[in-house]
């Protein structure tokens, strides 16, 4: 039946991606607006308030993403070691560098670049604005101006793990101590998973929050969803095969704008493109059913400014650290990759200095 099912979507993988990218990304958008999850908004709450829901609900989508694609991977569905997040070259210091930009220009332009997508499904015309820059920047540092560099630093700094080697914690590890890559990679799922269940749940505040629950296993599953999708659409004898993934909105963003521009180079959109139509999409009928959708603009000449700012260093950091707080934090910690444990850490880092650095401004 799987490969009944996996040969059916290979026959029109395009048509599948689109379709599948645009209602998983329909989801999110709408789970993300509905619960108010913000990434960037649970670092503020911490430190704020003290309260630490939507920095685990952020925690728990990521547990429960890691399950469902170690489970994809057991049952045959998806093949984990094609994606970007396992290859054999720990590029360490991008993903520490580009998550403290990343992490940073996200408090400066008020969220995430998937909070901007919702926020601009909502009415928000300066989140529209940051998600230009944030996909010009990410082309930038891709094959333009600032690529380069970033591929310079790559190159000089990248750990050459060996030929067929794996980033993963397990293999890793199998690789330091010279025991068994497949015990060693189950213990580090259990590890990681269950520390972050325990985490989650040993809050009495958080269990008894059910829009925080509904948040992370929401979008958890949207990840999950994308890692099936992919995964059963590999077909590795194709002209050009596309590699696994799920969800991620950096780079999409700037595929998205080249679509758009380029429509009639390639009419059907990619999976990453449609996420980001999906979520657009979902977010403005979350605005609409709530009776919130309304069209803003930028404060003052000091709000545009820190929102471009914010912006760039999304749009960069986002592609030097290989993803964002969904692309790694979520979507690449699920493939237990251990450059997306320190790209999370360092977004998280980014965003206190971020909020350090906001308080302090609006201090005078």
């Amino acid at each position: 039946m799987l490969e009944g099912l996996r040969e059916q979507i290979v026959e029109a993988a395009p048509a599948y991606l689109a379709i599948g990218g645009f209602v998983i990304g329909l989801v999110f958008g709408f789970i993300v607006h509905r619960t108010n999850f913000c990434t960037m908004g649970s670092i503020s709450d911490i430190l704020s308030f003290g309260d630490y829901r939507r920095f685990r609900a952020w925690l728990l989508a990521a547990a429960v993403a890691a399950l469902g694609a170690q489970g994809l991977q057991v049952a045959g569905i998806v093949d984990l070691g094609q994606s970007m997040y396992l290859g054999g070259n720990l590029n360490w210091l991008g993903n520490i560098l580009g998550g403290l930009m990343f992490g940073f220009g996200m408090v400066l332009a008020g969220g995430c670049t998937s909070r901007n997508l919702v926020r601009v499904g909502g009415g928000d015309l300066r989140s529209l604005v940051v998600l230009l820059v944030v996909g010009l920047f990410a082309y930038m540092s891709i094959g333009g101006i600032i690529g380069p560099a970033r591929d310079a630093m790559q190159r000089a700094t990248a750990i050459d793990l060996g030929e067929g080697a794996s980033q993963s914690m397990g293999a890793m590890l199998a690789q330091a101590t010279g025991g068994d890559t497949g015990m060693l990679h189950m213990g580090a799922f259990v590890v990681l998973v269950g520390a972050l269940l325990i985490y989650c749940f040993m809050d009495k505040s958080f269990r008894a929050s059910p829009l925080h629950l509904t948040a992370g296993i929401g979008i958890g599953l949207c990840v999950i969803a994308g890692w099936a999708l992919t995964g059963l659409a590999f077909d590795e004898f194709a002209e050009t095969p596309v590699d696994p993934i799920s969800l991620t909105y950096v780079r999409p963003t700037g595929d998205t704008f080249e679509y758009l521009a380029r429509f009639t180079a390639g009419m059907v959109p990619s999976f990453g493109v449609t996420t980001v139509f999906g979520a657009l999409v979902g977010a403005f009928a979350a605005a609409q059913l709530a009776g919130s959708f309304r069209l803003t603009g930028f404060a003052d000449s000091g709000d545009t400014l820190r929102n471009l700012a914010g912006a760039a260093l999304m749009g960069s950091g986002g592609v030097i650290a290989l993803g964002c707080t969904i692309g790694q934090a979520v979507t690449g910690l699920s493939t237990l990759a251990f450059g997306s444990l320190l790209a999370f850490v360092a977004i998280v880092v980014g965003g206190v200095f971020g909020m350090k650095y906001m308080e302090r401004l609006l201090m005078g």
